[in-house]
């Protein structure tokens, strides 16, 4: 709509501003906003509160009688808040219950329902979800492999099979380790947002992510039905410079950006972010330690000694050429052990040397079925695997794996999340032990090294400035339900007696 067209509108319309809202999506252009506000004759300020973006509850109410009393307080909260958002994010941190906060919710959905609610899971995690909603809550989870198992209540399968299902059968979506969420162009992403855009009632449940990584927020808005991306990009974000690709938030819509996120979804990295007590939910010492093999590997006969890789095909080739050395620091460490181990790796020749050489280890590669991925990572977790020997990219989301406290890195890789996510699996809430990571590289790879820590300290303090700019707004929206009353519906007439009449 052109300035032309606006000044035609004004003349069939009473009140343009109200009129216009009912058939027109913000963000309206310069022109339009200041006309409306200079013929409306509205305060500034009004004007501003006009514009502000609500998420409307769309949910069910229940109260705190209702919830199973073997949840902490601020599960049970987030809990209530997102049964009464109806469509929610859970952003928390390993480890602190989102496994147990999806599955009640899934429970009361089903109750208000009646329906079907599926749990989609990254491998093996199904099996983790069905055995700790029966264990801790006493919740019934039916795991399925396609449409033919399918129960009323709450059904959980692997995202691998999200294609044998049909949107319309279900009242509602749990979707666990949502990062997935994040792929730009993903067949699974396009699937949950655009086939399953009309479930009724929606949670997303991953670790806190990434906050500058906009694109996952983006996509997870539009799952839920808050806001589709592009939506989110004209509203909130400029293009950085000449890089269409690379977005930043207009200064003056920083604020109004968080405030909108902590409408519709829950962040926290421990329970006192939100002001209740941490008590179990404490981290033990982690320790990392760094262990550096000597590589006389010239990376090409222009070098007179050995220098570290920069290019990816440099470190390619480095990290080939220092498998023999990295294994026998690898052996030291791991075959001395008594107790679980976990080592990660990222390439196929490291892992068959890997399973040679470590006593009592189990491999899981990419090219295995999904059976043997799956009881391998059963068995682990039942203390059937003493040393399991994998990639980050097959076992490092969704799997708790408290009892082991021995995590090796064999080599790694520039991603700081998948290393985040792996060390994640041990390092998390209800870990007892101190755990301890070995980190094995060659002298070639300390850019490596150098490029995870500093990525490190990044992330970790803009998850800090996050949780800073959601608390207020998240803290008040969920403990604003824990002061909510039942109303009295009375069932049976009362009749004064004649006396005090």
């Amino acid at each position: 709509m052109n300035e032309k067209d606006w000044n035609f509108a004004l003349g069939s319309l009473g009140n343009p501003l109200a009129d216009i809202k009912d058939w027109m999506l913000p963000p309206y252009p310069d022109w339009m906003e200041e006309k409306m506000r200079k013929t409306t004759n509205l305060d500034y300020k009004d004007f501003l509160k006009r514009k502000l973006i609500d998420v409307p509850n769309e949910g069910i109410s229940i109260v705190d009688i209702e919830l199973n009393p073997m949840l902490f307080d601020f599960q049970k909260d987030i809990v209530k808040w997102c049964l009464k958002k109806g469509k929610s994010a859970v952003f928390t941190m390993t480890g602190t219950g989102k496994t147990l906060i999806q599955c009640e919710w899934a429970k009361h959905i089903h109750n208000h329902t009646k329906g079907k609610i599926i749990i989609y899971a990254p491998l093996a995690v199904s099996y983790q979800t069905i055995r700790e909603a029966k264990t801790k809550l006493g919740i019934e989870v039916n795991h399925c492999k396609e449409k033919s198992d399918l129960k009323d209540g709450i059904n959980i399968t692997n995202y691998d099979r999200i294609y044998k299902f049909n949107p319309k059968d279900f009242c509602a979506i749990v979707i666990d380790e949502s990062s997935i969420l994040k792929s730009l162009d993903g067949k699974i992403k396009t699937t949950l947002i655009e086939d399953y855009k009309f479930v009724p009632y929606k949670l997303a449940c991953t670790a806190t992510p990434a906050p500058n990584d906009y694109m996952e927020l983006g996509n997870h808005a539009e799952f839920l039905n808050v806001m589709n991306y592009s939506e989110m990009l004209s509203m909130f974000f400029v293009h950085d410079g000449a890089h269409t690709q690379k977005w930043r938030l207009k200064g003056h819509a920083e604020e109004d950006f968080w405030d909108w996120i902590a409408k519709w979804s829950v962040v926290l990295t421990k329970p006192s972010d939100l002001g209740y007590e941490d008590n179990d939910f404490i981290l033990p010492k982690l320790n990392i330690h760094n262990i550096k093999t000597i590589s006389d590997f010239r990376l090409d006969d222009s070098y007179l000694f050995p220098v570290e890789a920069e290019t990816l095909q440099e470190r390619q080739k480095a990290r080939r050429k220092s498998i023999p050395g990295r294994l026998s620091e690898c052996e030291k460490i791991v075959n001395k052990l008594d107790e679980p181990c976990l080592v990660w790796c990222d390439y196929n020749l490291e892992s068959s040397e890997l399973k040679r050489r470590l006593h009592h280890s189990v491999e899981i590669k990419g090219s295995d079925s999904n059976e043997h991925k799956e009881k391998a990572m059963i068995d682990f977790t039942e203390g059937k695997i003493k040393v399991l020997v994998t990639k980050p990219s097959i076992a490092g989301f969704g799997m708790n794996w408290q009892h082991c406290s021995k995590v090796v890195f064999f080599g790694l890789s520039d991603s700081f999340e998948k290393y985040f996510q792996a060390v994640r699996r041990c390092w998390r809430f209800g870990q007892k032990k101190p755990v301890d990571v070995y980190i094995i590289t060659s002298n070639l790879e300390g850019n490596i090294v150098a490029n995870i820590k500093r990525k490190e300290e990044n992330v970790l303090k803009l998850i800090e400035n996050m949780v800073e700019r959601t608390k207020d707004t998240i803290s008040k929206n969920i403990k604003e339900l824990t002061f909510e009353k039942t109303k009295y519906q009375p069932t049976i007439k009362m009749e004064l007696p004649s006396w005090l009449t």
